[in-house]
């Protein structure tokens, strides 16, 4: 059986690669017949070089990438997705305004981006998703939790299977 292509998971700056979130979102990605993997950046707090740590983690995949990451893993996913050729996005909570993050220097890839934040949220406000979403036209899912988003975890797993469904459909045009 071929597999449906690569789920990465990048994990938060306190997370581990076997978090709850991943651990639920892991399960919906191998129903859906895809090779998952989680990247352990624990110990390693610098954005750049979790960025260059997911590259190289990633390079000898083929076919169809989805890059999946939480907060500061949500930034260093939207950091790698374009010289990676993800063909989609999914961030909770990301760290993109945040302050000590580098902007974006690539960009947004040309794929899919699915952006879920917690109403509650005392590590990243939610502002920060709601300015992120509106510059660049995306659209946000805010829901009723706090930063790690477990109680949201029931709608998280319905929302990653539609979204790992909608980025094999057709080629994203942005």
């Amino acid at each position: 059986m071929s597999i449906a292509g690569h789920v990465v998971f990048s994990h938060g700056l306190d997370g581990t690669p076997f978090s709850t979130k991943i651990r639920a979102l892991y399960e919906i990605a191998e129903a859906e017949g895809f090779d998952v993997a989680a990247v352990d950046y624990r110990g390693v707090n610098d954005p750049e070089e979790r960025v260059q740590m997911l590259h190289e983690f990633c390079r000898d995949f083929t076919g169809h990438l989805v890059l999946a990451g939480s907060s500061l893993g949500g930034y260093v996913s939207l950091a790698a997705a374009p010289t990676l050729h993800a063909k989609g996005v999914f961030l909770m909570a990301p760290a993109i305004h945040m302050p000590g993050i580098p902007p974006l220097r690539r960009g947004l890839p040309a794929c899919p981006i699915a952006l879920v934040h917690g109403w509650r949220d005392e590590v990243i406000p939610y502002e920060q998703s709601m300015r992120f979403a509106q510059e660049n036209r995306l659209s946000l899912h805010l829901v009723e939790s706090d930063h790690r988003l477990h109680s949201a975890i029931p709608f998280l797993r319905y929302l990653f299977q539609y979204f790992l469904i909608e980025s094999r459909r057709a080629q994203y045009v942005p």
